[in-house]
């Protein structure tokens, strides 16, 4: 059961290292909440589902764990379909991925693959059309960091892996998917809050979601007038399986300090994955949502 302290100020997430890629399992109570919601009193509610995607048909990339759990899981409340894409390190949380959906009456295909690799990225999209029926919906969310304070000891192999995890296969997926896009259609890409505030300890993590913010922009201009809309979600400190696995102690311990007070929930990212998927964003395209404890940031 979630403790209220989750929802909070001052909550700190449980201090705690991880090996890559970072294990929902592993995360000592309380966990990340993907299907809950906080309320006035710091508790928590079910998301409350309204068929917002009813018969939609998603790829989520990074949907074993984090925030793509919980976009799987809340596509599934609102009636929607997916196929997760995951390393194969980590089926044991995609298959509770699955069965969360499948809970909430949903599909989903699991697809353990590198995405690193472009042909990887077009048999997921070629996977999804057979087992999906087609596709709706492309989730461009799975990503790598790793903290590294100083550009002079960041690798050239980081770097390189990096641009290679975070920005390439979103431009392989959307170029492999958008022959099956129709008008209505959407993709969807997870920048950070870091493009905005520069921030020096993950300059190659930063790098690449400053890059995927301008291709959300550039992507929307070219496609738009096919009625697909292309925009981006720039979450803030998200308590997910990313963050034991990739950041120092020191860094974790300053987990809560965004004006809100308190790590955000993957569930809370979620919603803006709904909103931007729905007919609730038709007129929205381009665009960038924050979902970041209240850091002001510049468009």
């Amino acid at each position: 059961m979630t403790s209220k302290s989750q929802f909070e100020p001052g909550h700190q997430v449980p201090v705690h290292h991880q090996e890559k890629p970072g294990y929902q399992h592993q995360i000592p109570d309380p966990k990340p909440v993907s299907d809950q919601l906080p309320t006035d009193d710091g508790g928590y509610q079910l998301y409350k589902a309204a068929g917002k995607l009813q018969g939609k048909r998603a790829v989520i990339t990074g949907g074993d764990s984090g925030i793509g759990r919980a976009v799987a899981i809340l596509y599934a409340m609102e009636g929607a379909s997916s196929l997760i894409v995951y390393l194969p390190a980590e089926e044991k949380d995609a298959q509770e991925t699955k069965r969360k959906v499948e809970e909430y009456g949903a599909k989903c295909v699991l697809f353990p693959t590198d995405l690193r690799k472009k042909e990887n990225c077009k048999a997921i999209i070629d996977k999804a059309v057979k087992e999906l029926g087609g596709l709706d919906i492309l989730v461009n969310n799975a990503a790598f960091q790793n903290m590294v304070p100083d550009i002079g000891d960041l690798s050239e192999e980081q770097w390189e892996n990096t641009f290679n995890t975070n920005i390439h296969p979103f431009f392989y997926l959307s170029k492999y998917a958008l022959p099956h896009l129709r008008r209505g259609s959407t993709i969807i890409n997870c920048s950070s809050v870091n493009h905005y505030i520069g921030r020096g300890d993950l300059l190659d993590y930063t790098s690449t979601k400053g890059a995927i913010v301008a291709f959300t922009r550039a992507l929307s201009n070219q496609q738009i007038s096919k009625g697909i809309r292309v925009n981006c979600v720039c979450p803030g400190p998200i308590w997910t399986p990313l963050i034991p696995s990739t950041m120092l102690t020191e860094a974790m311990e300053q987990f809560s300090g965004v004006p809100m007070g308190r790590p955000g929930q993957p569930s809370e990212v979620a919603t803006c994955f709904v909103f931007l998927a729905s007919a609730d964003s038709s007129y929205i395209s381009g665009q960038s949502l924050h979902p970041n404890g209240g850091v002001v940031v510049g468009s």
